[in-house]
């Protein structure tokens, strides 16, 4: 088994200044994140945000079994951030960044753009009733249908497939598997009438500017390097 790069065995709050662990103030971007969620979901009001719908949303038909791929992608968020934490500090930093950048701007967008989107089907109308639809139905219990665009989903997909493609020491075939599970979990967004097709649109613009950030260091070599 691969041995860590970091001894957490070790860590205390008192070092989290210390170059050892000081990476993992990163990790607080979460709660700014989650506390500015918080307040744009409950001040602002749901009729102040504009709809965002496209024809295409209309030509793709809902289906549950997208869900899978959707909840997956919380656990592919958790392990993407513990393994760079134990076995690659400097891309743990990188990945982190990435995250942030689409954060900050995807609430700014927010705050600023409010927006909703009226996609989702009434299941109950559906005239058929399984696991993958009583998922659905939960997922849209939990999870509100306003601050859509840009979509978080597709971002955060974009980034874990970044990090894992940069990553030395996997396999090709597990880089292979995270990019099928990564375009799968954007294609959910649509599937399950999670997102306007256009939020993931956004989301690819709010990525570009997030790669150039966290991985400027990475595509400097990637330019300089001989052909």
């Amino acid at each position: 088994m691969k041995k860590p790069t970091v001894d957490y065995r070790n860590f205390r709050f008192s070092k989290l200044t210390t170059p050892e662990f000081s990476h993992l103030l990163l990790l607080l971007g979460w709660v700014g994140y989650f506390l500015l969620y918080f307040l744009t979901e409950n001040l602002i009001p749901y009729e102040k945000c504009q709809p965002i719908h496209s024809r295409l949303d209309d030509m793709i038909p809902f289906c549950e079994f997208f869900v899978v791929p959707y909840v997956g992608w919380y656990l592919l968020i958790v392990v993407t951030l513990v393994y760079f934490a134990l076995y690659n500090v400097k891309g743990f930093r990188s990945f982190q960044i990435f995250i942030l950048v689409t954060q900050v701007a995807a609430m700014a967008i927010y705050i600023i753009f409010p927006n909703r989107q009226d996609l989702r089907p009434d299941l109950n109308e559906l005239g058929r009733s399984n696991v993958f639809t009583e998922l659905v139905s939960l997922l849209y219990t939990a999870d509100t249908s306003t601050n859509v665009c840009p979509s978080l989903h597709v971002a955060y997909s974009i980034g874990i497939a970044s990090a894992w493609l940069k990553e030395k020491n996997v396999s090709p075939y597990f880089k292979a598997f995270i990019v099928i599970f990564c375009v799968l979990v954007c294609l959910s967004t649509a599937f399950i009438k999670q997102h306007s097709v256009l939020d993931g649109f956004a989301a690819i613009a709010v990525c570009v500017l997030a790669e150039c950030i966290a991985y400027k260091a990475y595509w400097k070599k990637v330019i300089k390097k001989p052909i």
